[in-house]
Parts: structure tokens; C-alpha cells; sequence
């Protein structure tokens, strides 16, 4: 289901240099024809800030009439916003999905974006398929908008405003940014250029809510946003998780510092004004890193520091690092698929790679929908903390048929066939990148009869797919799930049995 380590760490895009500097030098270029001199550091900085075209990288030169007239490399700060000539577009369903990038299809009928990717899958594994294969239609969502139960919004200096001056609070020194705009939403794709997606029609709207609550109410209690340029500044990011069935709020701020004055009246004047939140927690973080979540100390400023959340008759604590599906509507939807495609009564013995925080391996121990679930479940990561979660997971809901092993996947596949044991069902779920060779060689080693393949990344999943096919397996059963409306990713469930039979036609279930 996508990479879950980056989901669970927060990563935020790296900073696209090339093509910025490119811009950012013809635009100099021009004004340096236009005035007959190159403007000064001051008159630069001005500028780029009325433009809100992003100041330059450091080292960056510019130049006046050619080469050989270059000065020295400036040490320059770039701002981060959205462009000047970055207007709304008024003709799409959102105004500004074409400066974030997130979501592709948003202007297209969603009946139409199903069959797109139901054909996407078609012509990826049209080659791969035994002649038993089903492939069943594409299970979209009866309302796909505003499904992202987890919204992360950096927050960055912007525009000069006229007439406001002062100091604020922030890690060193003091900075006059009371003076700027206040900048949070998302990054446009591939940039660290924040575009404000208050109107985003994705994202959960108690969370946006909480976002704008959190703008409005720095200015009032002398928070700084972060320069990452610069390095000063105090607040990071807001990182907004909602439980889908519970509704329980989780905030966590990351800050570039762990001192944070006034941090209870602050959390008591953001509940006043979202309600619904019921914890909030602090998130260290000092690296200059695009990592966004930091690992230097993390405290509870209100309620207990998690929220819960049901999914598949599980309750699941979700703590500010661990791993949860982002749309929990369609979370149900791919594990029910994948738990009937295993096929269990009760008796089998279950691994669950890949497992991160337990999640799929919990639903089939304990079975849904009033069927039997497996005898055994063993789930595998290589993340140690994630199997904290899936272990504690497991406590939580009185699962005693659940074990949880914090090593690599293969390692632990190809020791566990050394030992003549065997499996009935191989639950696997990579990140997009796909398996491995390695990993792959260590499952047919332990040659279970099925094996669940779910992926985000269909390519690589039909990659893996054609290696397994040639080493005994059959692909049987195909089932895409579109987790992400409007966007072009979709989700997809593959089932192989141990076979000789490799070769044939799909017919369509």
C-alpha cells in the first residue's frame, strides 16, 4: 500500500534547484537589461518578495551584461510562495489543482477516471494472466471527496505586510517575520513553493479547519514560521490525523525547538476554536532535513497523546509516528478483498510481510464479517518500531493467535523454509518500489499455496507478478481499488496459486 515508512516518517519533497535557477536567472537576466545595472541584495530581496517568486539559492550569480561580468556568489535567501503568476483557474472544480499537482483528475467524470485505471490494469497484466484469471471491475468509492483523514501543512514566512512591524518568538535570534504573511497548505509538486489548499477537495475538512486555526492564531502568541532557509523560526509543520469512525482529532505541531512558551494557553485557545480536536503533541525537530517528523524528543501539550480508531472491527491506536492508511473508507474495502482472496477457514497459517503496524495480519487472525479468521498469523517488518505498534495492536484487541517479528522479510522467509516449515498463505505488501529478487526467491523457497500481493504500484506488482509465474505460481484473480480519487494512482490486489499451470487469457468477472 505504498511506501509505509515515508508515510509514517513524513517525508516532503526535495527541493528542485535546477529548474528554479533557471527561471529565477532570465528573470534577473531581464531586469538587468531593463536598469543597465544589476539590483542591489536589498532591491533583489524586495522584489523576489512583491513577486513571490521564491528567493534565490545560495551561491546563486547574477548576471549583468554577460559572463565575464558576473559579481561574486551572493549568500541569498528564497522565500517560499506561490508565484505571482500562479492565478486560479476558475475553471476547474478546484481553483488551484493545477499549482499542487495532487490531483490530476480532478476535472474529469469519476466513472471515467475508473475505467482509465480499470484499463491501466488491464494492459499491465494482460500477458500475465492463467486462463482461470478473473478480473473483477474497479471498487471506487460512493463519495470520493474529502477521504484524506491525515493533512500536512508547512508553515513559511511570505510577503512583506504594509504598515505591521515587530519581533516574534523563534529559535536564535530575534526576526521581524510578524512583518510577513504566514504561508501553509502544500507544496506545489516537485518544489518547496506552498500553495494554499484551503479549497482542496481531498483533504478532511476538520483538518483544514484545524490548519487555518493554527495560522490564525500564531501572530497572537509570538510564533514564528520556519525558515528553512534561513534555519530560524519556530513552527515546522501541522501534521492533522483524524479517526475515521471515532472522529478523534490528533495534532501534532513540529517545532525547531523544544521550548515552547505559552503552549497551554495556545492548545487551550485552539480547542476553543476546533472542538473536536482531543490531543495535541509536540514534535521536535532541529535537522535540516525533508524529513518532517523529527525524532529529538516528542511531549503531549493536551489530552492523552493518541487517538483511536476502528477499522474492520479492530480499534487501532494511532500515535503521532505510526503508520495509518489515509483514506480508511477504501482501507475496509482492499482488506475485505484480500481476506476473501485468501480463502481462510480457521485452520491456515498466515504470514503477513512487509506487515508494518499490523494491520492486514490482524484482520485475518481475528476474521471478518463472521467468518473464521487464520490459526497463525506471523507478521514481518524490518521497521522495529512499526512492530511495536502491530504487537501493542495486537494486545489491544486480545489477539493471542498474532506474532510479530521486527527483521527483513526474506531473511526471515528463507530461515523459517530451512526449518521445514511451512505456510498456507503469504500475505505481502510492499512499498511502490516493488519486492525483491531475493525476497521473491525466499517465498518460492517457502512455497505457500496462496499468495495476496497488494500494491500501489501496479507496475512493479506485475513485474513481481511475472517472476513468481515463472517459478510455480498462477495469477487467479485481479482486483484493482481506486484509494486515491482524482489522482492517478490505484490500488491492486493480485492472488496466486501454486500451480503449474502459468499461461492464458483474462476474462472479466
Amino acid at each position: 500500500m505504498g511506501n509505509k515508512r515515508n508515510e509514517a516518517n513524513g517525508d516532503k519533497p526535495k527541493r528542485n534547484k535546477t529548474s528554479g535557477n533557471n527561471e529565477r536567472k532570465h528573470s534577473n537576466a531581464t531586469n538587468a537589461r531593463r536598469t543597465g545595472n544589476a539590483k542591489s541584495r536589498k532591491a533583489q530581496r524586495s522584489d523576489n518578495g512583491n513577486r513571490a517568486a521564491g528567493r534565490k539559492p545560495k551561491g546563486h550569480r547574477t548576471t549583468d551584461a554577460g559572463p565575464h561580468n558576473a559579481p561574486q556568489a551572493k549568500k541569498t535567501r528564497r522565500s517560499v510562495g506561490a508565484s505571482s503568476t500562479a492565478r486560479p483557474n476558475p475553471d476547474s472544480r478546484c481553483a488551484v489543482s493545477h499549482l499542487c499537482g495532487a490531483c490530476q483528475s480532478i476535472d474529469t467524470p469519476y466513472p471515467e477516471q475508473l475505467a482509465a485505471k480499470q484499463q491501466e490494469i488491464i494492459e499491465l497484466f494482460d500477458g500475465l494472466a492463467g486462463e482461470s484469471c478473473a478480473l473483477h471491475p474497479i471498487l471506487g468509492m460512493d463519495d470520493p471527496y474529502h477521504y484524506r483523514n491525515k493533512v500536512i501543512s508547512p508553515f513559511a514566512p511570505g510577503r512583506k505586510l504594509k504598515g505591521a512591524a515587530g519581533a516574534v518568538r523563534g529559535k536564535g535570534k530575534q526576526r521581524n517575520h510578524a512583518s510577513r504573511e504566514i504561508l501553509c497548505g502544500m507544496y506545489a509538486k516537485g518544489t518547496h513553493r506552498i500553495v494554499d489548499t484551503s479549497c482542496c477537495l481531498l483533504e478532511n475538512e476538520t483538518a483544514k479547519q484545524v490548519i487555518q486555526a493554527i495560522r490564525q492564531l500564531m501572530p497572537k502568541f509570538g510564533i514564528e514560521p520556519y525558515d528553512e532557509d534561513a534555519g530560524c523560526g519556530f513552527l515546522r509543520h501541522a501534521v492533522v490525523r483524524i479517526g475515521h469512525s471515532s472522529g478523534e482529532v490528533l495534532v501534532t505541531l513540529v517545532t525547531n525547538g523544544s521550548t515552547f512558551p505559552a503552549s497551554k494557553a495556545f492548545c487551550r485557545e485552539l480547542t476553543k476554536r476546533v472542538p473536536a480536536i482531543t490531543t495535541v503533541v509536540q514534535n521536535v525537530n532541529t535537522r535540516i532535513t525533508n524529513v518532517i517528523l523529527g525524532d529529538e524528543g516528542e511531549r503531549t501539550l493536551f489530552g492523552p497523546g493518541f487517538i483511536l480508531d476502528d477499522l474492520c472491527d479492530l480499534r487501532f491506536r494511532i500515535s503521532a509516528h505510526s503508520f495509518y492508511q489515509v483514506n480508511a473508507t477504501q482501507t475496509e474495502v482492499l482488506y475485505q478483498r484480500a481476506i476473501d482472496f485468501a480463502e481462510l477457514t480457521g485452520n491456515e497459517v498466515v504470514m503477513d510481510a512487509y506487515c508494518g503496524t499490523g494491520t492486514i495480519g490482524l484482520v485475518a487472525a481475528k476474521g471478518t464479517q463472521g467468518r473464521p479468521g487464520a490459526a497463525r498469523v506471523i507478521g514481518v517488518d524490518k521497521v522495529s518500531d512499526a512492530i511495536k505498534d502491530a504487537r501493542n495492536n495486537a494486545r489491544h484487541n486480545g489477539i493471542e493467535n498474532a506474532e510479530f517479528v521486527a527483521e527483513d522479510a526474506g531473511a526471515f522467509m528463507r530461515d523459517f523454509a530451512a526449518k521445514d516449515a511451512s505456510i498456507d498463505v503469504l500475505f505481502m505488501d510492499p512499498p511502490r518500489a516493488g519486492s525483491t529478487p531475493e525476497f521473491l526467491d525466499a517465498t518460492c523457497a517457502l512455497s505457500p499455496n496462496r499468495i495476496v500481493y497488494i500494491s500501489c504500484g501496479p507496475t512493479t506488482q506485475a513485474r513481481d507478478v511475472a517472476y513468481l509465474t515463472k517459478r510455480g505460481y498462477e495469477l487467479t484473480d485481479i482486483q484493482a481499488v481506486d484509494m486515491f480519487p482524482h489522482t492517478e494512482h490505484v490500488e491492486c490486489i493480485c492472488l496466486l496459486k501454486k500451480t503449474s499451470s502459468t499461461k492464458g487469457q483474462m476474462h472479466h468477472a
